[in-house]
């Protein structure tokens, strides 16, 4: 980033632009440039990334796993202050004890093994233990979860049950037991507890689940025997000899989540009884403080009909004083499992009667879609799992011992409160219906904790957005509780509303200034949103709010906001977004410092900087023109691991101080990948679209690119896609190009920003991207006879309109498009069961009304009304069980392109969804759109696939 206005930057970069061809890649760069190799989909298959980065409390130690597109990963081990580098072949997810001391991860069988198991019968991980002090590994097999104490000093591994068969293993049942020889179908298995130090185990049978406590002092245990006996919930001191100690015992006992309490030992979990069948029937929840066992709730305290499942998720408040669980009412099998044991034993059965209605409907299949359901059955069949186990949170206040229910099926809480007084709660209820084709809205509440009471909020309540903030990679909702309980902030109608929960009053915060809150680049029929909240004073003194580049105080009970970056983002178009570098960390101090994520929409570069509540300006921590993401902070340490990446960087970890100062490189996760193959080289593209408006674009240079060759050119676009200039391209094959593949291949790669307007989604697309293309040919860079396009999505839909526009292609792919938004309106949606009207009147295909109200808008927009018109070689690829776009919009455009006598390839993946999964097709996708843009754009020979097709050979 620059200090240098926008306009003197874009001057100095087109002069250097033009000058840096010949001196970077003249004489001996060149000469570099043109021996590094051609990367194939071999080559890129081999490439690592790096997973489940991690850096230790103390922040002396980083792991992380390397882990190919296919073959067997690795975990990586470094000290931060390059001392040493452990390896663990076929590690992944590895975990870091507190003190930095071990190093525990999840084993993987061999790639080989996974790949040639048979059909259900995948092999197994396991674990291993790595001292970072020495590099020994200890390896464990059959391992189903691990994990440290709080303290570091002792580990717990759970292993997988036994894989006997037919010998009364796990499972299967066997003679004798409890109740009447009663046996368990799926008992606890053996953990072990090590003791790190000594290397001391103590083995413990039929444990099912297990928790440290946060003080490294207890072990809770819940034990399921197969004969039921001994069964329940018991402790273990952490020290050396320690017996266990019965806190809940009862036969044949189902413990749910077990919950600590961080400050003392304050263990809550949920107990019931399994039936004959293995099934949990009604829990009681309990909770242990260090003497007794206190009963919270029990299947009596509840509404009829109502339970505590077991698996309800309970966790305590952070001062210990609250205990949150979930209740539900009785879902429809336990209803029938209820009225069967309620049935008096014995009776004759009935004879056979052929006239049974009762009995010959019971084979029905019949689905009633009524005009009134609040959402239709397809979205019902969808939710009717979820919604099974959906629970409904209430609240046990340990002073009083008083249990409050707060949500149920109509208002349910938006996550754990943490203030003593307030929750907060929506409802998307009176809004069900219209759903269907406004995509959703909700109500919103206050609910008193101490009573359940509900103080009505808001009414319609949309989302309200958040702008350009994942470019930044800041969270910030468009909803927040402050700390304190007492205020709401939300977005609706433009404007900032704030609530305040002991006068039951809203305000407008953002009514009457002169910057406007609300996402400027908004181009869908939904309302627009704003930029987010960025969070919250100490005391609920003032709240965060982000307009389009600055950060602003709000005082909650008012004056004037206060600008925290004092206009610094608007005036250098940097995208500033408050960040949550401690996760701990609830408010902000008064006058302490702000961390910020920032964007400059100039050069797209990342940044981290930072400001102070009060006021403070804008101070710059780390400004280069690369793409910097935060993975995080060390716990106990002023020290935080973030990722550095361009186009031609790996996106490898750093270390730094909490301002980002003292910065190294700790990875090296693909050593010399980038000096072996011919990559390629990003840079930035201005043009105007055909309406005038002002577009950027990423221009991917060949590796072995020469100054005044032109070159063919692959388009691949969505919507705004200039934010990915310093984006390192994801090395893995899928249904997208794979950048550095076409780029070490003598191809340019182009990604253009396109600008929709509402109701012109297809054109919106052909007048920005077009254009872009045309300006390629204008600097001498694109072959003008050489030009591919290819989307997915909504961009195969877009390439599929385009191609019925202009002949400018030689060559076009249009992944799961739709092609004629007539049907694609009245579709579902089949991953979620929800009708498919919301997306095009207010939502992403941008048409604004309803099929009747802009008939000519959903004809003009859809491809397949213009296939007579298309000239360019087109492939369509469509999984047959999308459940995004329905297959048989290809099926449409392949269609009407045969009967129209066109040259075209509809490739359809058997039992894909909306992107191929299946590696083999993944791969063979990729293949073939190499393949096929070879052939139009650099005169390869035609594959026989695209002259003669592949008739079905059965299966």
């Amino acid at each position: 980033m620059s200090a240098f206005s926008p306009p003197v930057v874009r001057t100095l970069r087109c002069l250097l632009l033009g000058l840096l061809p010949h001196l970077v890649l003249g004489g001996a760069a060149q000469a570099q440039a043109q021996d590094r190799a051609r990367l194939d989909f071999q080559d890129l298959m081999k490439v690592r990334q790096a997973q489940a980065p991690s850096i230790s409390p103390d922040g002396r130690w980083v792991a992380l796993a390397a882990v190919p597109d296919r073959g067997d990963g690795e975990v990586l081990v470094h000290a931060v202050d390059g001392s040493a580098t452990h390896t663990v072949p076929r590690g992944a997810d590895p975990v870091l004890s507190a003190d930095g001391t071990w190093v525990a991860m999840r084993l993987e069988p061999t790639f080989e093994a996974r790949e040639t198991a048979a059909r259900g019968r995948a092999p197994r991980p396991g674990a291993a233990l790595l001292a970072t002090s020495s590099g020994e590994v200890t390896r464990w097999e059959e391992i189903q979860r691990f994990a440290f104490s709080a303290d570091g000093r002792w580990l717990a591994r759970l292993s997988h049950p036994p894989l006997e068969e037919g010998s009364g293993a796990a499972g299967e049942g066997g003679e004798g037991g409890g109740e009447e020889g009663r046996t368990r179908k799926s008992p606890g298995t053996l953990l072990t507890l090590r003791e790190l130090a000594s290397g001391s185990e103590t083995e413990v049978p039929d444990v099912k689940s297990f928790a440290f406590d946060e003080d490294g002092r207890w072990l809770a245990l819940a034990v399921a025997t197969l004969q039921g006996e001994g069964d329940g919930l018991f402790l273990r001191a952490l020290e050396a000899g320690a017996s266990l100690t019965p806190l809940d015992t009862r036969a044949f006992a189902a413990v749910g989540t077990l919950t600590w309490w961080g400050e003392g030992p304050r263990l809550a979990w949920v107990m019931a009884e399994e039936d004959e069948g293995g099934e949990p029937g009604p829990g009681t929840l309990s909770y242990w403080d260090g003497g007794e066992v206190r009963t919270a709730l029990g299947p009596g305290d509840l509404p009829p009909g109502w339970i505590l499942p077991t698996q309800t998720r309970i966790q305590w408040s952070r001062d210990g004083e609250r205990l949150f669980y979930g209740t539900r009412p009785r879902n429809h099998a336990e209803a029938e499992r209820a009225a069967i044991a309620g049935k008096a034993p014995g009776g004759e059965e009935a004879p056979f009667d052929p006239f049974d209605f009762d009995a010959i409907l019971g084979g029905r299949t019949v689905e009633v879609w009524h005009t009134d359901d609040p959402s239709i059955i397809p979205n019902q069949e969808k939710s009717w799992s979820r919604e099974q186990s959906r629970t409904f949170m209430g609240v046990y206040h340990r002073s009083s011992h008083r249990a409050v229910q707060l949500g149920d099926t109509l208002v349910q809480l938006q996550g754990l409160p943490e203030n003593p007084r307030w929750a907060l709660a929506s409802s998307s209820a009176p809004y069900g219906k219209e759903s269907t084709w406004t995509g959703g809205a909700e109500d919103l509440y206050l609910v008193a904790l101490d009573s359940g009471e509900r103080t009505l909020v808001a009414k319609g309540y949309q989302g309200g957005g958040s702008g350009a903030t994942g470019w930044v990679g800041a969270s910030a909702p468009a909803l927040s509780h402050s700390p304190g309980g007492r205020y709401v902030v939300w977005f609706q109608d433009d404007q900032w509303h704030l609530f305040d929960g002991r006068s039951g009053t809203a305000r407008t915060l953002t009514e009457g200034m002169d910057v406007s809150f609300w996402d400027e680049d908004h181009d869908t029929p939904n309302p627009r949103g704003g930029h987010g909240v960025g969070g919250w004073l100490e005391g609920d003194e003032a709240v965060l709010i982000h307009d389009r580049y600055d950060v602003w105080q709000f005082p909650t009970e008012g004056g004037v906001p206060l600008n925290l970056t004092r206009g610094e983002g608007r005036s250098r178009g940097l995208i500033l977004r408050a960040l949550r570098v401690d996760p701990d960390q609830v408010a902000y101090a008064p006058g302490g410092p702000i961390p910020l994520a920032g964007f400059d929409e100039e050069d797209k570069s990342f940044g981290f900087f930072r400001t102070r509540a009060g006021g403070g300006g804008l101070e710059t921590l780390l400004d280069e023109e690369k793409r910097f993401s935060l993975v995080a902070k060390a716990a106990d340490a002023d020290r935080v691991l973030f990722t550095r990446e361009d186009y031609d960087e790996f996106p490898d970890l750093w270390v730094g101080d909490l301002d980002f100062g003292n910065r190294r490189k700790v990875t090296d996760v693909n050593p010399g990948l980038l000096d072996r193959f011919a990559w390629g080289s990003s840079e930035l593209v201005e043009w105007t679209s055909d309406d005038g408006v002002p577009l950027q674009g990423v221009v991917i240079k060949p590796g072995d690119y020469e100054p005044g060759k032109r070159y063919p050119v692959l388009t691949y676009f969505y919507e705004l896609f200039s934010q990915r200039l310093h984006e390192f391209n994801q090395p893995v094959v899928n249904h997208r190009p794979s950048f550095p593949i076409y780029a070490s291949d003598g191809y340019i790669v182009f990604l253009p920003d396109v600008r929709f307007q509402v109701g012109r989604p297809g054109l919106s697309a052909l007048k920005a991207v077009v254009p872009g293309v045309k300006k390629l040919v204008d600097m001498g860079l694109a072959d003008p006879a050489a030009l591919g396009l290819h989307g997915h999505s909504w961009s195969g839909y877009t390439t599929a309109y385009i191609v019925t526009q202009t002949n400018l292609f030689a060559a076009a792919v249009a992944g799961a498009p739709v092609s004629n938004m007539t049907s694609a309106y009245g579709g579902i949606r089949w991953g979620t069961g929800l009708a498919r009207q919301f997306q095009y009147e207010r939502g992403q295909s941008r048409l604004s009304g309803s099929l009747w109200e802009a008939t000519p808008e959903y004809i003009e927009n859809s491809p397949l009304f213009f296939a007579h018109r298309v000239e360019t070689p087109l492939v369509l690829m469509h999984g047959d069980e999308d459940d995004a776009v329905p297959w048989y919009q290809s099926i449409e455009m392949y269609l009407a392109l045969r009967r129209l006598g066109k040259h075209a390839v509809f490739l359809q993946y058997r039992g894909e969804p909306h992107h191929p999964r299946l590696y083999g097709n993944k791969l063979d996708y990729s293949l073939k759109m190499k393949a096929f843009f070879d052939h139009f754009l650099k005169g390869a020979p035609a594959p026989d696939w695209w002259l003669k097709g592949v008739p079905h050979s059965g299966g």
